[in-house]
């Protein structure tokens, strides 16, 4: 008879990893304020033709806080877009895709640029790139409307582009006053224990 072996594995002490604060939050963050922008793009009203791009505020803030890179941007866009598709109210949903994408990398762009010239902290920083994104968003949604539908291009400068300046307003103030709110969420500390 051959004798047993010891088959017993060593016990391994288990190494417990604390999440960085640089981590993935920020996903998570991006991913809770595009449902919160989701929910209230569905339910807004629209008065007198107007209803604030709640999508686009929420990745604005979200690329305020993160400042992502210009491919995570893209993602960001490309992700609001799609998004959006199932719960538009336009003759042409495939347009938010592009229209999006547009507002994100502006957003993007803009917010590196402010770091850049030491703008970082400036508090209207939110204000203004929340309204220049809706505005790029918007700008290129509104003309994909005048190509698919055929519309004369006075429609598109004189009934079109003044919606969406008002549009822009709404969300850049949406922007500023929800940035400080979820500023504190995204930089919470857990105690030590």
């Amino acid at each position: 008879m051959e004798k047993e072996k010891n088959t017993k594995l060593p016990l391994v002490d288990l190494i417990e990893v604390k999440p960085m604060q640089d981590g993935y939050r920020w996903v998570a963050i991006t991913a809770m304020l595009f449902a919160i922008g989701i929910i209230l793009h569905t339910v807004s009203p629209n008065v007198g033709g107007v209803t604030p791009n709640w999508t686009i505020a929420m990745y604005s803030i979200v690329i305020n806080l993160t400042n992502p890179t210009l491919s995570q941007a893209v993602g960001i866009g490309f992700i609001a877009g799609i998004t959006l598709v199932p719960s538009s109210k336009s003759a042409f949903p495939l347009g938010n895709i592009a229209s999006e994408l547009s507002g994100a990398i502006t957003c993007c762009i803009l917010v590196k640029a402010m770091l850049r010239c030491g703008l970082g902290k400036w508090k209207l920083r939110p204000l203004v790139t929340g309204f220049l994104a809706t505005m790029a968003s918007g700008g290129v949604f509104t003309f994909i409307l005048k190509i698919v539908l055929d519309l004369p291009l006075h429609i598109w400068l004189y009934a079109m582009l003044p919606v969406v300046a008002v549009v822009g307003a709404l969300n850049g103030m949406i922007t500023f006053l929800l940035f400080g709110p979820v500023r504190k969420l995204f930089f919470v500390q857990e105690e030590d224990e």
